[in-house]
């Protein structure tokens, strides 16, 4: 059977990067935050506001262990609700937007590294009408900036829609945010695959939504065993893989 539609993971598939390395975005935001806050009279030290970062981050974390998800801006709440209960809802309307920006920019500035296969096997898939849907968790950098980051790169192009956790409320596993994948470029689970490096996130997720699945594996050193129906190391090798699973 043909593959029609294929679902493409973004941290640890398209970009080589992993999702732990939005960590390294931390010094920036708060020295953003802190010259911003500084201008409009809200003076923290560097300690408190380390740790208002930790402490949105743990309100995250329980956020998405429910494979749930909320916008930037929410981030931006949590640490000012950390910083001081008051801030979150006196700061004004600009102020908000120059700190949201502030957080959600850093990966503009120095981005992920690319799969430098990518392109050209997407590009072959498009000419063979396969339809292309990126289905992403997103970390501390929203969407919007991941899309820019993705037409920067040139990639952004291949796909027919480009689906963020942190805009659609739901995160991976949750089979519903493949569900809504397909459903956005017409697309049918009988006839798609899911490409992705996480042995839970994208394998055990594709498959709870019916998708047939491809992992990315090698690039973290050792692999445990993987229950996706092929393997690759590059995005290179994928239209390969599907020419197999379409053989079968």
């Amino acid at each position: 059977m043909k593959i029609r539609t294929v679902c493409v993971d973004l941290w640890g598939t398209l970009f080589v990067d992993t999702p732990g390395s939005d960590n390294r975005y931390k010094p920036r935001r708060l020295a953003d935050f802190d010259s911003l806050l500084r201008g409009e009279g809200h003076a923290f030290t560097m300690g408190r506001l380390e740790r208002a970062y930790e402490d949105s981050g743990a309100y995250l974390r329980r956020v998405w262990a429910a494979n749930r998800d909320v916008p930037v801006g929410e981030h931006v709440n949590a640490i000012l609700r950390a910083l001081d209960p008051r801030l979150a809802d006196g700061v004004h309307a600009d102020l908000r937007a120059a700190l949201v920006q502030a957080y959600a920019r850093p990966a503009l500035l120095v981005p992920p590294a690319l799969d430098d296969t990518a392109a050209a096997a997407f590009a072959r898939l498009r000419e063979q009408d396969t339809t292309l849907v990126l289905v992403s968790n997103v970390m501390r950098t929203p969407g919007t900036v991941l899309r820019a980051l993705l037409a920067k790169a040139g990639v952004l192009q291949y796909f027919a829609a480009t689906v963020f956790s942190d805009e659609v409320g739901i995160r991976k596993p949750d089979p519903e945010i493949f569900r809504g994948a397909l459903r956005a470029v017409g697309g049918e689970a009988a006839t798609a695959l899911h490409v992705g490096d996480d042995e839970v996130l994208d394998v055990e997720g594709g498959r709870a939504a019916g998708l047939r699945v491809v992992q990315v594996v090698g690039r973290e050193g050792d692999e445990p065993p993987s229950g996706a129906d092929r393997t690759i190391t590059r995005l290179g090798d994928l239209p390969a893989a599907i020419r197999s699973l379409e053989a079968e």
